[in-house]
């Protein structure tokens, strides 16, 4: 869910991805509120905008960093019939054997890196990833890879999460601890944009707030946590954080009227049909 694009130092290993996520598959869904939100949006453009196929037409659908599954699963029910497929792929083995395990019989799942995906050129109607591209070092070459795998007429449906993401988080955990970072980082709106601009043709992008309530900042972490989003940066410390740093940053975190603390999301969501 969080996720960092900025200096190659703040890039999480990909094998820390795969490993922090897997480990989370059983605890995914329930604290997902965000990812399922987001999804949300882009399943009912979907729907929306017409771009499934009629009846017995084929469809050939790619969940990109489909995670548990959850949105695999509707996205076949959209696209059932004997012509049409839908694959879920993931980084993490862990929640491909989760999403297996749990998923519709026929969806086909495929461990696969997002910067190279192991796909034939102009093969897949459609591209859905949810919450995934902001994992990645390089999104322009995710951005690239979707293109290239679509074919003409492909439609790509992606949403991701900008800078000022967790701000609240990451201010109260810099004036507990500041010479450690404990929140991800995010792409610059302004740059996102310019790399869709750089490799897709006339992409849209819409962008909203969203904030989340939690009963106490222990709460947030632990939702973090729960999907495998904890803070992957290469500065982070290599022990516990110890008692009183967090105790601190607490302390740091606002609260509102309510007693209760926010969590606010930059959320975008990018969308390109790609010319016949």
């Amino acid at each position: 869910m969080a996720g960092l694009t900025a200096a190659s130092s703040r890039t999480p290993a990909k094998t820390a991805i795969a490993r922090d996520f897997g480990a989370a598959s059983k605890t995914y869904n329930p604290a997902a509120r965000l990812q399922r939100y987001m999804g949300q949006v882009m399943v009912d453009q979907l729907l929306e905008q017409g771009c499934l196929p009629e009846a017995g037409a084929g469809c050939q659908v790619l969940d990109l960093g489909c995670g548990t599954g959850w949105f695999t699963g509707q996205l076949a029910e959209m696209v059932g019939g004997p012509e049409s497929s839908v694959t879920g792929a993931d980084l993490s083995p862990g929640m491909l054997d989760y999403a297996r395990a749990a998923g519709a019989p026929g969806t086909h799942w495929l461990v696969a890196d997002a910067e190279s995906l192991p796909l034939e050129d102009n093969s897949l109607d459609l591209v859905f990833s949810n919450l995934m591209i902001q994992w990645c070092s390089d999104s322009s070459g995710v951005l690239a890879e979707c293109r290239r795998v679509l074919r003409p007429g492909g439609r790509l449906f992606i949403s991701t999460l900008l800078d000022g993401t967790l701000d609240e988080l990451r201010i109260a955990w810099y004036r507990a601890d500041p010479e450690h970072e404990h929140v991800n980082r995010f792409e610059s709106e302004a740059a996102f944009r310019s790399q869709a601009l750089e490799v897709l043709p006339e992409p849209r992008i819409s962008t909203e707030s969203i904030t989340l309530d939690y009963p106490s900042p222990l709460a947030l972490l632990a939702e973090l946590k729960a999907i495998g989003a904890g803070f992957k940066g290469s500065s982070r410390r290599r022990h516990a954080t110890a008692p009183g740093r967090l105790r601190a940053m607490c302390h740091h975190y606002p609260k509102g009227s309510d007693g209760q603390v926010y969590a606010t999301y930059k959320a975008a969501w990018l969308t390109c049909r790609l010319p016949y």
